[in-house]
């Protein structure tokens, strides 16, 4: 079939229902985006076809609207939803009804009642029974739409299940919003090209990034609060080590810093919780039914969190644990409503539409930046111009890399190039991917890995991250520093924002240069000027740190161990590999004494 039409002409093509009210509260007309991508699909009329649209940007309304018109066109009989969780295989049926596509969310086996138009399944439960699925798109002729398609490529059962579910089926669109998987498993449907590099990536057939939708103000700008402070805590060894988050360590001080400053009994979850409260009572004078979001690691740390925002702020908050039918309604509930604060475990992170959500606190220890992009994709979706989102994160690099780049598009790579000691910041491995699309909640045994005692921990206003770009000086809770980057205006042009950041960080600095230099307890400089950097530095000042001490050896005739054992009693902290950046620069310089004293 090689229908064609221009955009003036599609509302005829449509099912009378359409446009209703179209899916989650977007306008009825399509946007430019998603009348781009059916005219390019009707004119070209593919057998697969793969939309990457950001988060926010209205997947769901694209997709219904093309399965309108092939059903409208009768070239398909009936559609197929699938979709990572229970949660929003209801969502996607509850969408389909406002155009008048009914599809069934709790099919199970049989016969469909005569009142469908298809289903809505999940990606576990084509894994379960994928002949059920096949021998229903034999029968009729069947759109396939696979709704966060880098699902199929969680398990190889999976991939295999939705490769035979759905290989005879007649039309299939695959739709994703984050960028796809980093692993090399390729996922079933999608095109892969090989570049000039002679690497395959895999090959959209309409692309919809953050960049233009923030552009076309169809998503909000994100406005990234981060929070650094002083934490302290124990190693399986015994050892007692204090770190900064935010200043060079090894990875795994950087994953015991970050999980105690996550700890509930320390001081900073409180203050960031505060100080995430004051941003949304702020953003409500604009957007009064505007609503917060925790996502927490684990079950523990949730309700330990809704503990915490019930004594700070007077009200109970939403707490969503697992994807079970108690979970779906309240998160139903919370979407209608207008109470502030939700907390819930990981499985909020995506496709879960709350409209309202307009402030985050991202407090769990996922690094991966497929996870960190569905999880902040959870608030950019605008209902109207001039709205911002804010998300609150600890001093992390990883996390801090991500929020600079929110505007990157990424292909799935199948071919990895391997070069000798280059690390990629986004080879996630495929266990760290499982673990950031779980659907339940379970006991992952996490907490087991880096067996640690979170000894304390305190919160200080580190910087804000916009538009790829630094602003602020480092400000106690409280302090009208802080006040001045958490009372921006919830409703604000994008340049609006950047200018106001601007004008914030110059008040800020002439502010500073008239304090007298012993007022000054915190590191008073531009966040630009305080690069958050890697552990590629500790690398380094490890490297300087031993071959400083294996000249020494040949100085002085002592061993190494005994020289750094000697470094570690005079100058303190934990062996080498554990240091802070700060200890080993400390004792970089003791033992550079201590060879030019030999001379």
């Amino acid at each position: 079939m090689t229908t064609t039409a221009s955009s003036a002409s599609h509302s005829h093509h449509l099912s009378p229902a359409f446009p209703g009210r179209a899916p989650w509260g977007t306008a009825g007309k399509l946007r430019a985006w998603q009348q781009g991508a059916m005219d390019k699909y009707i004119q070209a009329q593919p057998r697969d076809f793969l939309a990457v649209a950001t988060p926010g940007a209205g997947k769901t309304t694209f997709a219904l609207t093309l399965a309108s018109w092939l059903l409208h066109h009768h070239v398909v009989q009936q559609v197929t939803v699938v979709a990572p969780t229970e949660h929003l295989k209801k969502q996607w049926a509850e969408a389909a009804a406002r155009i008048g596509i009914k599809l069934d969310p709790e099919y199970s086996a049989g016969p469909l009642g005569k009142d469908y138009d298809g289903v809505a399944v999940t990606y576990a439960g084509v894994g379960v029974r994928p002949m059920l699925h096949r021998n229903r798109v034999e029968q009729r002729k069947t759109l396939v739409i696979l709704d966060e398609i880098h699902h199929a490529g969680d398990s190889k059962s999976w991939g295999e299940a939705c490769l035979e579910a759905f290989e005879p089926a007649t039309r299939r669109l695959a739709l994703t919003g984050t960028p796809f998987r980093s692993d090399t498993n390729p996922i079933p449907f999608v095109t892969y090209e090989e570049g000039d590099d002679g690497i395959r990536r895999s090959s959209a057939d309409y692309t919809y990034g953050y960049g233009s939708a923030l552009a076309d103000h169809v998503v909000r700008p994100v406005i990234f609060m981060s929070y650094s402070g002083n934490m302290r805590w124990r190693t399986k060894a015994g050892d007692e080590i204090a770190a900064r988050l935010g200043e060079p360590m090894t990875k795994d001080a950087v994953s015991q810093a970050w999980r105690t400053a996550l700890d509930p009994r320390g001081e900073w979850m409180p203050a960031v919780l505060r100080a995430a409260d004051q941003r949304l009572t702020e953003v409500r004078k604009a957007i009064p039914d505007a609503g917060a979001l925790v996502i927490a690691s684990d079950q523990e740390s949730a309700r330990a969190y809704a503990k915490l925002i019930r004594d700070i702020t007077g009200h109970k908050a939403t707490l969503v644990l697992s994807d079970d039918t108690g979970a779906s309604r309240r998160i139903d509930e919370f979407s209608s409503g207008d109470d502030r604060w939700m907390v819930a475990v990981r499985m909020v992170s995506e496709g879960v539409d709350v409209p309202r959500l307009a402030v985050g606190v991202y407090a769990t220890t996922i690094s991966t930046p497929l996870f960190f992009a569905q999880a902040v994709g959870r608030f950019v979706r605008s209902r109207r111009r001039g709205e911002t989102a804010s998300v609150f994160l600890p001093t992390i690099p990883d996390l801090l890399g991500f929020a600079g780049e929110m505007e990157r598009e990424r292909d799935h790579v199948l071919d990895k190039p391997k070069k000798e000691g280059e690390e990629d910041p986004y080879a996630e491995s495929e266990k760290e991917m499982e673990e950031a699309n779980r659907e339940q909640d379970e006991d992952t045994g996490e907490q087991d890995m880096l067996p640690f005692e979170a000894l304390e921990s305190d919160a200080v206003f580190d910087r804000v991250t916009y538009n790829g770009a630094e602003f602020g000086m480092q400000a106690h809770p409280g302090s009208d520093e802080e006040q001045d980057y958490l009372g921006i205006p919830g409703l604000l042009e994008p340049d609006q924002v950047q200018l106001l950041l601007q004008k914030r960080q110059a008040r800020q600095i002439a502010h500073s240069r008239k304090k007298p230099a012993e007022e000054a307890d915190l590191l008073e400089l531009p966040a630009e000027r305080r690069p958050v950097v890697s552990h590629k530095e500790m690398m380094e000042l490890r490297k300087r740190l031993n071959s400083l001490v294996g000249a020494y050896v040949h100085q002085s005739g002592k061993p190494h161990g005994v020289i750094h054992t000697e470094l570690r009693r005079v100058c303190g902290g934990p062996p080498s590999a554990e240091a802070t950046a700060g200890q080993l620069r400390q004792r970089i310089e003791k033992v550079q004494e201590w060879a030019t004293r030999m001379r």
